[in-house]
């Protein structure tokens, strides 16, 4: 063939297939697909070969058949097989740098899922990976990223770098572009008293913060609910709709209370009719404390039931020894006062009282039986039923002993006999006797020795006013230091231990005191001694005073 003819059927040949270049993007026809590769006419001078692998969707399926269109990227016009190299995974990549570009120089919105947490932020997957940052997750700190794995989020391209691969997203311009708006007509709007549904934002310990359109309202923990509250995650949860009333709005500071309870009546308004005194209720506890425990009467309603109302007889040294938290009560309403939101429980108060049934079973002057449950300074408590203590005083233990402390008598664990001496049953008051049970020798004493009386006595102790003197076992008297001396001048120097003679004064059964003197008894022996020595003097004639001593001595 004539080579210049040759020549024109070559550039003939040539011209006949498309003009395209490498790093082109270009339409094809898909030809066959096989197990392995799909085969596209991209009208050159050869098909290329594209791995099936980017023809697969999320589940594995081939997403083309025979016929169809597709974008293709031309890599390379020839490969060592005389092929064109083909990409449509690149191709779409192209397209999809291409509409970032766009949506970042007309700032519209992209949507991308996040694929995982990585090191500032995550990595979003808006067609091709690109970075949010996590300062621009959301106008509030996120503080959990994970949970956002697989979530699809509504973003703004706020930086593109094509030739170095990169792609900053931000998440926080739009929202905050979105709640100005928001807020806008929120402000417009948004007056006391106005009810409102809003979206639970945020929760914290003191209450939890509303989104009401582009502004925040904070609801307390204190008007979420008429009832008891503990925190505010109970009732409710981030992302919860909500109705919710405004309690109180700044519009300077830009700061709302809002009230949830208040939707609602309040329980206390009619709870004089609803909980009359002396009526019986039943209701749950909910709280302990030292002083009491408080019971929930209906959601918004407690009482309290005092530590000193839940026993007749037990001395309740806390509640949590009657009650525990959830336990189901019954108890009678003791006082209402609704302004004060207070409600006064009595859980004794639904038993019969023991205390009304001791007067028929231990009348006064009984004899009974106890344990020395304690020892104080001024008695001993002997338990004389399980949770019923008696009191015997110190100066009902002995007749005749003057006890310092009653240990000198009891010991705690002791069982003793005593006798029931008085019963208050208002002020729950039992009081016992110990000495009644035994002879009082102050009676016997009184019953044989009479003022005049000369007595012996011993000196026991001494005092600057006195000195008291044991006339027998349990029976002291006083000898006042004005009944020492005698008339006739003789001196007289008590000893402690000593015994003497003395005269018996003064008697008081009432106060059980002995008075008594020396003095009284000196003289009575002088005035007889002097009435004897008159009498010897007038028949002798001639005796002297001193002669009548002798004569005594």
């Amino acid at each position: 063939m004539d080579p210049q003819e040759f020549a024109s059927l070559l550039d003939l040949y040539d011209n006949s297939f498309r003009n395209i270049t490498e790093g082109e993007v270009v339409k094809g026809t898909v030809l066959s697909v096989s197990a392995s590769a799909v085969i596209v006419d991209v009208g050159f001078k050869s098909e290329g070969m594209i791995p099936l692998d980017e023809f697969l969707d999320e589940n594995g399926e081939v997403i083309v058949q025979p016929g169809d269109t597709v974008d293709v990227l031309l890599e390379r016009t020839e490969d060592r097989d005389g092929h064109i190299v083909l990409s449509r995974e690149k191709a779409e990549k192209m397209k999809i740098w291409d509409e970032v570009e766009k949506a970042f120089a007309d700032r519209k919105v992209v949507i991308g899922r996040v694929i995982e947490r990585i090191k500032g932020g995550l990595a979003v997957d808006i067609g091709v990976r690109a970075f949010l940052p996590g300062s621009q997750i959301d106008v509030r700190p996120v503080r959990n990223l994970d949970a956002l794995k697989g979530q699809e989020l509504r973003m703004r391209v706020i930086k593109v770098n094509k030739k170095r691969g990169n792609i900053v997203l931000s998440r926080k311009v739009l929202l905050e572009e979105e709640n100005a708006e928001k807020k806008k007509h929120t402000l417009e709007t948004l007056a006391e008293g106005k009810v409102m549904r809003g979206v639970v934002k945020n929760i914290t310990d003191y209450g939890a913060f509303i989104d009401l359109g582009g502004i925040d309202g904070l609801l307390h923990i204190t008007d979420m609910s008429w009832g008891r509250v503990q925190h505010p995650s109970e009732l409710f949860k981030v992302n919860d709709e909500v109705d919710v009333i405004v309690l109180k709005f700044d519009p300077e500071n830009e700061r709302v209370s809002l009230g949830h309870k208040q939707l609602t009546t309040d329980p206390w308004s009619d709870v004089v009719e609803r909980y009359p005194v002396t009526a019986r209720v039943t209701g749950r506890v909910v709280s302990l404390t030292d002083y009491g425990a408080f019971i929930e009467l209906e959601p918004g309603v407690e009482g309290l039931i005092h530590v000193s109302e839940m026993s007749w007889s037990k001395r309740v040294k806390h509640p949590s020894k009657i009650l525990n938290v959830g336990d189901s009560v019954e108890a009678m309403v003791l006082g209402v006062d609704p302004s004060a939101r207070r409600i006064s429980l009595g859980l004794k108060q639904v038993e019969t009282n023991p205390w009304h049934e001791l007067t028929d079973k231990y009348p006064v002057g009984t004899k009974i039986k106890g344990k020395v449950r304690n020892l104080t300074e001024f008695g001993a408590f002997v338990e004389v039923e399980d949770g019923i203590d008696g009191l015997i005083h110190i100066s009902d233990m002995s007749w005749s002993k003057r006890l310092k402390h009653p240990s000198e008598m009891l010991k705690k664990g002791d069982v003793v006999e005593a006798m029931v001496l008085n019963i208050d049953a208002e002020n729950q008051r039992l009081s016992l006797g110990l000495k009644q049970l035994a002879a009082d020798v102050w009676d016997d004493f009184f019953g044989r020795v009479q003022v005049g009386d000369v007595v012996e006595g011993k000196v026991v102790r001494m005092t600057s006013f006195g000195a008291f003197v044991e006339l027998a076992e349990g029976i002291e008297g006083l000898i006042h230091v004005s009944e020492f001396d005698a008339d006739s001048g003789e001196k007289v120097d008590l000893q402690i231990e000593q015994t003497y003679p003395m005269k018996v004064i003064k008697l008081s059964p009432s106060e059980r005191k002995v008075g008594l003197s020396i003095r009284a008894l000196k003289d009575d022996n002088y005035r007889a001694d002097w009435g004897q020595y008159i009498s010897e003097a007038a028949s002798t004639g001639g005796a002297t005073l001193g002669d009548h001593f002798k004569q005594q001595q």
